[in-house]
């Protein structure tokens, strides 16, 4: 089950490298604009330490956790560079061909029971104290097993002493894989902003269409050409926009994309397996 999912995730199309993709381009791409947070309070933050390129490490405190699918490995990579960047630590906990937490229908409680395990691992190591959650391509169940999931992911991340951030994921091509679960896509988003809602302030919902708009095939959703991924250019603008979101939330500043939108994440074999340039 797990083989034939990965597989139509990662769509190996090249596994040639690619050079680095030119500033120029990733800071353009990097231009977007902001949206509003659901919910409020951000944790202590603590002092001390050098800046590098916005507020150090061991002045944010941040310890950034971060769940999805494939979709969020692809982000991952400028993910990492802008938070380090601007004084977070991260870690990626994104699961090619899985990562949801939705325990709704046999498949998705498949994936799910390794998710929670997973997650359960992160926390005793990591020991984060924001959990961002980005809803996966397989969030499968009606929106009240999906509202539960999500209730029960913020209510994990409150015992274990962190925030929750639930993302809501770009648009992409509902190709026939998917077709059969378009109304549990289209429903996820929702059913993520009333649990953030009834969180009490412990969870947010961020509503990224903000950056991708809605439709998977308009140039603004910057999708690869399997029209689910993004590439180097448009996971560093997710990289920007949603370090953003977290520098507003947590109070430290977001640092420029000149000191991390080039380097040797743009090589990253992800890439080259989309078929990226």
């Amino acid at each position: 089950m797990h083989k034939d999912i990965t597989a139509h995730q990662t769509h190996p199309f090249s596994r040639r490298r690619h050079r680095p993709t030119a500033l120029a381009a990733l800071l353009a791409a990097t231009a977007v604009t902001g949206a509003a947070l659901t919910g409020c309070g951000a944790g202590d933050e603590k002092d001390g330490g050098s800046k590098t390129g916005g507020t150090s490490a061991a002045q944010t405190g941040k310890k950034i956790l971060w769940m999805g699918d494939s979709i969020a490995g692809a982000e991952a990579p400028p993910l990492e560079a802008a938070l380090k960047a601007s004084g977070a630590e991260f870690k990626n906990a994104a699961s090619d061909g899985g990562g949801t937490v939705v325990e709704g229908d046999e498949m998705a409680g498949k994936i799910a029971e390794g998710t929670w395990k997973d997650l359960a691992k992160n926390i005793a190591s990591f020991r984060p104290n924001v959990i961002a959650y980005q809803i996966t391509t397989y969030d499968w169940g009606s929106a009240e097993q999906q509202r539960a999931s999500y209730e029960k992911l913020a209510k994990t991340a409150r015992d274990a002493g962190a925030e929750l951030v639930i993302v809501s994921a770009p648009p992409f091509k509902i190709d026939d894989f998917y077709k059969k679960y378009a109304g549990a896509i289209e429903s996820a988003p929702k059913a993520a902003k009333e649990a953030a809602d009834r969180s009490g302030g412990k969870a947010r919902f961020l509503d990224s269409s903000a950056l991708w708009g809605t439709d998977a095939g308009a140039g603004k959703a910057q999708r690869s050409s399997d029209g689910i991924h993004s590439c180097q250019q448009g996971s560093a603008a997710f990289a920007k926009w949603f370090t953003q979101q977290l520098g507003t939330a947590y109070g430290f500043a977001p640092a420029d994309p000149a000191n991390w939108a080039t380097g040797s994440w743009t090589g990253d074999e992800r890439y080259g397996k989309l078929g990226c340039r």
